[in-house]
């Protein structure tokens, strides 16, 4: 039974109603007439109206009020059955309708408070905007709406860029994903990451578009933009620029100026750079370097000519100087460029490169690859090593070292070598440097100078052991040194510890005090390479050395070479004056021999004596 109450219908026993069941005569109102007043208060409950008559106007009014049945007494269970059956499937489908409907409503809240949303026509005029896209933005709703979408577009966003938007989204008919750069109301650039997609009619037409997007602005730093631009590229070209002595520079002006040096040098780089290349945009990375990008196949001129230019740039450059206020700084900029292979990557290495090996400019293309394949051979050549030091395949050679004056060996020079598995004899050169980035340096140095002292055993001529900063800062390797030192005190007299030029002095202290102590047990001091490191000179003083090593690079061209010549001489005068013992490498010949003899040196070393050879 059911009640009218409050102009609510209502079940006798409070319960929703599903379905309404009427007769068309019933007791003082006709079917009729309730199944208006309940459309009155609710449009979609299902009414099924039983009558005795088959009456034409009784039925039209029926379907005026939106009833779902009509059925004719006597009642035909079959037929009862379908119409219920089919009233039952209406009110599932119209709960699952309001069911989705609830849920979608939810979602939609969701993503309106999370994402940008906007919606366009066919023809790119924004047709809506949510509360987000508002406020970052800074445009009003009645700004946006009604406007072209472009009233958002950074001008820095090729046009490429929207040829394959367009492309993607109205030709193709797909959804479209990407990074874009837009514009404020207040000319302040922002990142969205974006999709867009056309929503399509039953005939798959577009009827409009809809795009969702996330602010990426904090994470897209300069390093970010500048990558994701190299990956729009087709064929880019990378210049990396780095102001020369940064650190210093930052030390010594600090926070604030630093900053200040950095926007205006970016600002000089734009207005300077070559034109027909359009760079459009400098981005600031981090330590005084600076990066520009564009796609090759946008530019005029060939590579040749680019390169050509980029040179002139960076000159035009080094040239200029920053106005600080109360200073001027002069700009002084080294320059990397890459256009194939791992682009970013290479401009990178290259700026390594060029820092090392102190120059100006360099064109670094695939630098990163070779890099790549140098770290695959490392890794087999430490492998090699770590195998040779297990299986006892680390031995020594010694070199003989001869008097000049009596051409008697005197010495012999302790040198590392590496037997492979097939018993090849491998040379320092192909493994000792590599094996100093590994941890296995020092273990080859301790087998080193048991080999040394054990031979020292079986000799009465001196020996020569090499010695790196690296090897003598260690404090494992320099108690091992004292240890043996001790146990052989009666020979210490015959070792000769020969420091090797290396530019990695950590502590100089500890290496000089190191010489101090051996040398006052009677072990000799020799400069190795001497006349063509950096450092030679310098060290004389800090190191106080017995014999000096003259370099091979001199000696091997003294037949030939006026230079060399005159520099091995002043060598010895030098020595001589100091009571200092010279001894010559790469003696390969007589003729060489007979020079040196000449020359007053006291030792050769060479082929012509000797190769390095087991003891």
């Amino acid at each position: 039974m059911i009640f009218f109450y409050k102009g609510n219908i209502i079940h006798e026993n409070n319960k929703k109603i599903d379905l309404i069941l009427t007769d068309i005569s019933i007791p003082n109102e006709d079917g009729l007439s309730m199944s208006k007043r309940i459309r009155e208060l609710d449009e979609h409950i299902p009414i099924l109206i039983l009558s005795a008559f088959d009456d034409r106007e009784y039925f039209m009014d029926s379907i005026s009020l939106g009833v779902d049945g009509y059925i004719l007494k006597p009642l035909q269970i079959p037929q009862f059955i379908k119409i219920i059956n089919k009233v039952v499937t209406k009110l599932n489908n119209e709960y699952k309708l309001k069911q989705n409907l609830n849920i979608l409503h939810q979602y939609q809240q969701l993503t309106d408070k999370s994402a940008i949303i906007s919606k366009t026509d066919t023809n790119g005029i924004i047709t809506y905007v949510n509360d987000q896209f508002c406020r970052i933005s800074k445009y009003t709703q009645d700004e946006l709406v009604g406007s072209p979408h472009n009233i958002i577009r950074h001008p820095d966003n090729p046009s490429t860029l929207f040829e394959e938007i367009w492309k993607t989204i109205k030709d193709q008919k797909q959804i479209w994903k990407g990074v874009l750069r837009n514009l404020t109301k207040d000319h302040e650039s922002y990142y969205v990451d974006t999709t867009i997609t056309p929503i399509l009619d039953m005939n798959d037409d577009i009827i409009e578009y809809i795009a969702i997007r996330h602010d990426i602005t904090d994470v897209m730093n300069p390093k970010r933009q500048l990558l994701n631009a190299i990956f729009d590229s087709e064929k880019p070209l990378v210049v990396l620029l780095k102001i020369e002595n940064y650190d210093n520079i930052e030390n010594f002006l600090g926070k604030e100026m630093i900053e200040e040096i950095d926007k205006k040098f970016a600002k000089m780089i734009l207005e300077k750079v070559p034109k027909n290349c359009d760079f459009d945009i400098v981005y600031s990375l981090e330590s005084g370097k600076y990066a520009l990008t564009k796609d090759l196949k946008n530019c005029e001129n060939d590579i040749d000519e680019i390169l050509d230019d980029l040179k002139t740039f960076q000159s035009l450059i080094n040239t200029m100087s920053i106005d600080l206020g109360d200073i001027e700084y002069d700009i002084s900029a080294i320059l990397s460029v890459s256009y194939n292979g791992n682009v970013f990557e290479n401009a990178k290495l290259g700026i390594k490169e060029i820092l090392r090996n102190k120059q100006k400019f360099i064109v670094a293309n695939y630098l990163s690859e070779q890099k790549h394949e140098s770290a695959v051979k490392n890794i087999t050549t430490l492998t090699k090593v770590k195998k040779a030091i297990a299986e006892l395949r680390i031995i020594s050679y010694f070199q003989p070292i001869v008097n000049n004056q009596t051409e008697q060996i005197e010495k012999y020079e302790s040198l590392v070598r590496l037997v492979d598995e097939d018993g090849s004899i491998i040379s320092p050169y192909f493994f000792l440097d590599i094996a100093k980035e590994g941890q296995y340096y020092s273990d080859i140095t301790a087998i080193v100078l048991q080999n040394s002292f054990n031979v020292l055993q079986n000799t009465t001529m001196n020996i020569s052991i090499n010695l790196s900063a690296l090897d003598i800062e260690k404090y494992s390797t320099r108690e091992e040194l004292y240890r043996l030192l001790n146990l052989y005190q009666d020979d210490a007299n015959r070792i000769v510890f020969e420091l090797l030029e290396d530019e990695n002095v950590h502590d100089m202290e500890v290496i000089k005090e190191f010489i101090t102590k051996v040398k006052s047990i009677g072990v000799k001091i020799a400069i190795d390479d001497f006349g063509a490191g950096y450092s030679n000179f310098e060290r004389l003083l800090e190191y106080q050395p017995d014999i000096l090593k003259i370099d091979g690079s001199l000696i091997k061209n003294i037949e030939t070479s006026e230079y060399s010549l005159a520099v091995v001489k002043t060598i010895v005068t030098f020595a001589k004056s100091q009571n200092i013992k010279t001894i010559a490498e790469y003696a390969e010949n007589k003729e060489i021999f007979e020079i040196l003899k000449s020359l007053d040196i006291d030792y050769s070393q060479g082929y012509y004596f000797g190769k390095p050879a087991p003891f």
